[in-house]
């Protein structure tokens, strides 16, 4: 083994780091949200930017935060997000009132924006071997498995001792970890020819996908004046976005690499893996209360299988690549995750629930690292960060749009017949959605066959 080859796993493992602040706050908050609204006294609206906040900035800052990376360095970026992480979350810990809880959950979302097009950037830089790289990208993929373990653990653990703030806490040390090592054991990569950072662009991309998610929020909860409002600004502010971009020497978003039909492909697969995804998530976790009877320590105990299961099937992808396409792989694996929530639809119960996530799981590693890889290697090492911002991007608005819809879905069923019904609606449209991008997959695989 070379330096060179073990520096670069080296590197990994702190890059892992920052997946990981992600994957726990998206999971810690929810446990805290009672004391948080007991303490605090926030309205209706307060509480949704207290829970939703972080989730509306790293969805519209992602394009902005990836184009940024290529002009002032991926590393440099890296760092300054992940310290701008940990000063926001402990201001969060230590805030006084709903407002200034608000603005630290908006700060934190500006801060994670930077690490995930940060981390994949630095990725396809550091592994140039295709297999290594493909290899380095389930290990990415899985720590967020990871986070989603760790992080209802710890804050349940943390929340059992301390106060409600303690829980945004346990991200400085791990930032620490990132601050000590990325400086030492992570290259530095940037565009050289890159131009000036587009403000403009960067605003205009910000508020556009802010204000669609913000729209899908609230469209979810019936809101749908405001939802209607909020997108008519988001779809008109994209389209003067890319239309202004079309227009520019040097583009914040180079539209080349996206052209090709297998990257469009692998986007669509990645947000509608997240668009099922998240649309189930929430229905698992309350049928798992009110459909089967358990606490909720208990359900979410019974979820720690299919987490296993992802973590072991990371290695599926990159094993499969030698000797198939990554197109038909990604393929394979969407119809693996159709029949994992097809099963979760019929049999229902516990079983259902716990094997069906377990079959997801397996089909969902290799979907999104390889269909994360096919994006990112479009593009040479220099545009990578804005090409993984775009890949985000992507799964963030699917996985928004699922839990809008999958969640009405859900709740017009049960209106109509009972609880049990909906939640096998749910699921079953999950499946479907999962046909649906195999199908996409097979068809733009037979159109380059035919092409050749």
């Amino acid at each position: 083994m070379s330096k060179r080859y073990g520096s670069e796993w080296w590197g990994l493992a702190v890059l892992v780091l920052p997946c990981l602040l992600v994957a726990m706050d998206a999971h810690v908050l929810n446990l805290a949200v009672p004391r948080i609204a007991a303490d605090l006294r926030p309205s209706s609206t307060q509480l949704l930017w207290i829970v939703d906040g972080y989730v509306f900035f790293v969805a519209g800052a992602l394009l902005a935060m990836g184009a940024l990376g290529d002009r002032i360095g991926r590393r440099r970026l890296l760092l300054i997000g992940v310290a701008a992480f940990a000063v926001a979350s402990t201001a969060a810990a230590f805030a006084g009132s709903a407002t200034e809880l608000i603005v630290a959950r908006m700060v934190m979302g500006l801060a994670g924006a930077s690490l995930m097009p940060s981390t994949l950037a630095l990725i396809r830089g550091m592994f140039t071997d295709a297999r290594r790289r493909t290899v380095a990208l389930g290990v990415w993929a899985a720590s967020f498995s990871i986070g989603g373990l760790v992080g209802p653990l710890a804050g349940g653990a943390v929340l059992e001792h301390l106060w409600w703030g303690a829980i945004f806490l346990l991200a400085v040390p791990v930032a620490g970890l990132v601050l000590a090592l990325g400086p030492v054991l992570l290259p530095e990569f940037r565009d050289p020819a890159a131009g000036r950072f587009d403000l403009l662009g960067a605003a205009q991309s910000l508020v556009a996908l802010l204000a669609i998610v913000f729209a899908i929020k609230r469209a979810a909860v019936g809101d749908f004046a405001e939802a209607g409002v909020a997108f008519l600004v988001g779809v008109g502010l994209g389209f003067f976005f890319v239309r202004r971009q079309r227009r520019l020497a040097r583009p914040m978003v180079d539209p080349a690499p996206f052209r090709d039909r297998g990257v469009r492909v692998a986007l669509l697969s990645t947000a509608l893996t997240f668009f099922a995804l998240y649309g189930t998530e929430v229905a698992i976790a309350q049928y798992l209360q009110w459909g089967v009877g358990l606490s909720p320590l208990h359900a979410g105990m019974w979820t720690v299988p299919s987490v296993l299961a992802y973590l072991a099937a990371a290695g599926i992808g990159p094993a499969a690549v030698r000797r198939f396409a990554p197109l038909r792989v990604i393929m394979v694996a969407l119809l693996v995750v159709a029949a994992g929530y097809a099963l979760i639809a019929a049999a229902g119960g516990l079983f259902g629930v716990v094997a069906g996530g377990i079959v997801v799981s397996i089909g969902l590693a290799p979907a999104y690292a390889l269909g994360t890889d096919v994006v990112v290697t479009s593009v040479d090492a220099e545009h990578a960060g804005v090409a993984g911002a775009v890949t985000e991007t992507g799964a963030e608005l699917g996985g928004a749009l699922g839990m809008a819809l999958l969640g009405s879905l859900g709740v017009a069923v049960s209106r109509l017949s009972s609880y049990g019904q909906s939640f096998e609606a749910i699921t079953a449209a999950a499946s479907l959605t999962m046909i649906v991008a195999a199908a996409a997959v097979l068809i733009t695989r037979r159109r380059a066959a035919r092409m050749t």
